[in-house]
């Protein structure tokens, strides 16, 4: 090893690397990495608007007004009038989205192969292991997941 300055760096190369090899699983699907993760949100949380969206990924709401409007237009997803406030809409996924997601998981799991052969089955686990630590100390969470899910309709 070079340096130990230059952890970082080996970080954020491999992140652009495997996000690159993704963004190419992908490409035939139509969706980028980051749309694939919002569909897969909103199958967690069923519906949700496009301000609880942009809270869970930690971006700004015209930026995921921008992702979600790509994914109405490709018919990935369906925007309706909120039922509780007829001045907000809801984003649900959509049949073709929901077909979708299959294709999507498939498209990670060969990411986690790439990752695999790679470095080998412990250390891609020890991996997995170790940027979910990272993750959850920096106070990241899974979009969409239980403690960030909308309430059900009563």
């Amino acid at each position: 090893m070079q340096s130990d300055s230059l952890r970082l760096h080996y970080l954020l190369h491999s992140a652009d690397l495997i996000e690159d090899r993704l963004h190419h699983q992908l490409a035939p699907l139509g969706i980028k990495p980051r749309q694939a993760r919002i569909l897969d949100a909103l199958a967690r949380m069923s519906r949700a608007s496009q301000v609880e969206l942009a809270r869970a990924f930690d971006v700004s709401p015209a930026s995921m007004s921008t992702m979600t409007a790509r994914l109405v237009a490709a018919g990935f997803i369906t925007r309706e009038v909120d039922r509780h406030d007829i001045r907000s809409n809801t984003l649900r996924l959509s049949k073709k989205g929901s077909d979708l997601l299959d294709q999507i998981r498939a498209a990670w799991r060969a990411i986690d192969d790439v990752i695999e052969n790679a470095i080998g089955p412990e250390k891609a686990r020890e991996l997995a292991e170790i940027t979910l630590e990272l993750r959850d100390a920096l106070g990241g969470k899974t979009p969409g997941s239980a403690s960030e899910q909308p309430p059900d309709d009563v």
